[in-house]
């Protein structure tokens, strides 16, 4: 099934969902073994290998972090070729003087926020999706 691309739809059927735990995000040599860390996300970058790991996985494998963030997950299954959803609630959580790290998974977009800013978070998005209803006839 292909994702969605229609901006409206898709802001109305985010769905923000925070998921349990703390995640930081840590760099490593590009040739570590990061078979045990079971990252949630990597990324290869000219300084090394950027993971998103659960807080406690960092702290067990002895990882440095500066950054502890909420991790939220919009349900709907957005298109990688959407135009819009990420400015959309960048904008909006900037407003709301709440930073983001966004990852876009093949169905869905996660965004990383300040742990202690993550129901804010929730609410500005769930705002957000709330606004971009129709109007009822």
């Amino acid at each position: 099934m292909a994702g969605e691309t229609d901006l409206s739809r898709l802001l109305q059927s985010m769905t923000p969902q925070l998921n349990p735990g703390q995640y930081v995000f840590c760099c490593v040599a590009a040739d570590h073994d990061c078979s045990a860390l079971h990252p949630i996300a990597s990324l290869r970058e000219a300084e090394g290998l950027s993971l998103v790991l659960p807080r406690e996985v960092a702290d067990a494998n002895g990882l440095s972090y500066d950054y502890v963030a909420a991790w939220i997950t919009l349900q709907v299954h957005s298109s990688l070729a959407a135009v819009g959803l990420t400015a959309s609630f960048s904008a909006a959580l900037a407003q709301a003087g709440v930073s983001c790290n966004v990852v876009a998974g093949f169905h869905h977009d996660h965004i990383f926020v300040p742990i202690e800013r993550a129901e804010r978070a929730l609410s500005t998005l769930r705002a957000l999706s709330a606004a971009a209803l129709p109007e009822p006839v």
